[in-house]
């Protein structure tokens, strides 16, 4: 069942870490090809942006600035929850570790530059350990 409680999540904070690195890529239009490949997609007003895995990417020669690790937390939180998003965000900027969420039904997940991996596990480990009831 979905938590909505942000003590409970935080308490309860697990962050998995996804093998390997990621990028993003961008298109003015759908491509059914990138979409294949996408880890996860975002259709905005100035294109799609697919998140793909670097390896993808690179057997490809596909452009991209920012080399990520993905981070999934993994709490169920309610898609409804208040707070969640804020303090993780919160926690990692205070530590100068940039975050890009996306949400998924399941679980929330962060993409940080890859070479801040093992300092945002930190971070959120610690987050968990200083949440109320822990």
């Amino acid at each position: 069942m979905p938590e909505r409680d942000l003590a409970r999540l935080l308490a309860t904070l697990q962050v998995i870490a996804r093998e390997g690195e990621f990028v993003f890529v961008s298109r003015p239009d759908a491509d059914p090809g990138l979409a294949a490949l996408a880890e996860a997609s975002v259709r905005e007003e100035e294109g799609v942006t697919y998140v793909l895995p670097r390896a993808k990417a690179d057997a490809l020669r596909l452009s991209y600035d920012f080399r990520a690790a993905w981070l999934s937390l993994g709490v169920h939180s309610a898609l409804d929850a208040v707070g969640l998003t804020a303090a993780v965000a919160t926690a990692l900027a205070g530590h100068g570790i940039a975050c890009n969420v996306l949400a998924g039904f399941h679980h929330d997940h962060l993409l940080v530059a890859a070479e801040r991996r093992e300092d945002a596990l930190e971070v959120l480990s610690a987050l968990s350990v200083q949440a109320p009831g822990h």
